[in-house]
């Protein structure tokens, strides 16, 4: 199971990927990791990304083409995470670029967002482009334990104001809790005073790779339990956006396609073919997403 897309283009292109996505045998969404450094550092984090973290950043020009060569192979969304994505100074171009090829979801913490800040998302009230922002509760105490001081005040100034902009906002609330514990209840009821639709608001589990790993946190998932979103990162293609996560400092490559990223068609052939014969795995039922 995915997070929530905008509206997907129609598949008119021809040819293997075209078709297994078409089929509903393959994901039509494509995940890049911008970079690895962040200025925050979660405890739960997949790739340990902090303010010390190597950047690892892969270019605009090669995020654009990822975007572009996507489209041509039948890919219907693209997503961008990191790291903090908007930290690459170039992100907001790269972000209105790629969307004139594929929808995008752009992942950030929202906290570069503050005052006049706010103008890096110039442009982004486009149809094509969401902005999804971290929020684990609606207890700002609880919810800076996990994500960093200041962290629920700077989200609670900055959605509202990209709202107000034009700007397709959503939420990604990360729990160890059940998905549908009433506990959950009262955050859901706050997002939505923020002015965000509750079909906007996504609620997933903690997965125990990276930081939450070493922590002991979090749902422990197989491969198959994986959404197989093809995902692509500076060290190489993965199998789904938990894959390229990073365990003591070290890459995890357990969920390595191919060390080569471009052309597309070479990591989304590596994925096409390890999901033959792949059973149905529990991503559904565990909420990963």
């Amino acid at each position: 199971m995915s997070a929530p897309t905008l509206d997907a283009p129609p598949i008119t292109t021809m040819g293997p990927i075209a078709d297994a996505i078409r089929a509903g045998e393959m994901p039509g969404r494509i995940w890049v990791y911008s970079n690895y450094h962040c200025n925050l550092a979660c405890g739960y984090c997949l790739t340990e990304s902090s303010p010390k973290s190597k950047r690892r950043e892969v270019d605009r020009d090669t995020m654009v083409e990822i975007a572009r060569q996507g489209a041509e192979l039948g890919f219907t969304g693209i997503g961008v995470t990191g790291g903090e994505t908007f930290l690459l100074p170039w992100m907001p171009e790269a972000v209105r670029a790629m969307a004139e090829h594929l929808p995008i979801v752009v992942l950030t913490n929202g906290t570069l967002f503050q005052g006049d800040r706010i103008s890096k998302t110039d442009g982004m009230d486009h149809d094509n482009i969401a902005l999804q922002i971290s929020l684990d509760s609606h207890l700002p105490d609880v919810n800076d334990m996990a994500r960093g001081e200041d962290n629920f005040r700077k989200v609670v100034d900055c959605v509202p104001r990209l709202i107000e902009k034009g700007v397709t906002v959503r939420i990604a609330t990360t729990t160890e809790g059940d998905l549908d514990d009433p506990a959950l209840d009262p955050l859901k009821e706050f997002v939505a005073t923020l002015g965000v639709a509750p079909e906007d608001h996504l609620i997933r589990p903690i997965v125990r790779r990276g930081r939450a790993d070493e922590l002991n946190m979090g749902l422990t998932a197989e491969a198959k339990d994986i959404p197989s979103e093809l995902t692509i990162t500076a060290d190489g293609a993965f199998w789904g956006s938990f894959g390229p996560t990073v365990s003591n400092g070290r890459l995890d490559t357990d969920l390595l396609l191919t060390r080569t990223i471009l052309p597309l068609d070479i990591p989304a052939n590596a994925l096409l073919g390890a999901l033959q014969g792949m059973p149905a795995g529990n991503d559904a039922a565990l909420g990963i997403r």
